[in-house]
């Protein structure tokens, strides 16, 4: 499903991912741990043509990326395969959650407003947000928030789902609103997943196998047991 082979990529003078070689299996759940600034982040972008790498090769839900710069109609259509929910969430603060949910639909499949809006409908309630399609951001939590954000890249028909600090940015009790929704998609959904985080105690309940960074390069992975060094 994934293969990362020999990816480089700086910016400047500095080294953000120093060779990375990694394999991801369809369906499997990777969650990616290490200090802030060791390049983790980085590389999930480079899984969805955020960031070009400079070296090496990616090949993602069956496409290839090499260094340069890929053509907007291969991104477009990498995109609708490979989805992103963002550490900032970038929802549009203008639309509620339900047209929020729908636009891509929309716009990038063309799907009509009647059939985006009643699968949107239908993924707000699979996130528990079912009775808040009608409100906008400003209105919601922070867990709910990110919820939406979750289920507006569910709305295309995703194979991979990256994730970055999905949980960071939010207090304990709406950490576990968020924890909630992973462990069900995580558990139910046919997606291969891979999330960025520096809760060791969602890798261990989500992940089937953890990759510990620092500086630029995977310096360990396996099993959350194996891995993990806050786990008994």
């Amino acid at each position: 499903m994934i293969d990362v082979r020999g990816v480089h990529r700086g910016f400047g003078g500095r080294v953000a991912l120093a060779g990375i070689d990694a394999h991801v299996r369809e369906r499997e759940c990777v969650a990616i741990v290490g200090p802030s600034g060791c390049g983790k982040t980085t590389l999930l972008r480079c899984l969805n043509a955020l960031e070009p790498i400079d070296q090496g090769s990616v090949e993602v839900a069956g496409f290839s990326l090499h260094p340069g710069v890929a053509a907007p109609a291969k991104v477009r259509a990498l995109r609708e395969s490979v989805g992103m929910v963002f550490q900032e969430l970038h929802l549009f603060p203008h639309l509620p959650a339900l047209d929020n949910v729908a636009l891509a639909p929309r716009v990038v499949m063309r799907r009509s407003r009647a059939e985006a809006e009643a699968r949107a409908h239908e993924l707000l309630a699979r996130v528990g947000l079912g009775d808040r399609g009608s409100s906008y951001p400003h209105q919601l939590s922070g867990g709910q928030k990110q919820r939406v954000a979750i289920a507006r890249a569910l709305a295309m028909p995703l194979r991979v789902l990256l994730l970055d600090e999905p949980t960071s940015a939010l207090d304990p009790a709406l950490r576990e609103e968020v924890r909630s929704v992973l462990r069900l998609l995580a558990r139910e959904s046919a997606l291969t997943m891979i999330l960025v985080t520096h809760e060791e105690r969602l890798a261990a309940e989500l992940a089937d196998r953890v990759w510990r960074m620092n500086a630029g390069q995977i310096v360990a992975q396996g099993t959350p047991r194996e891995v993990l060094t806050s786990l008994p």
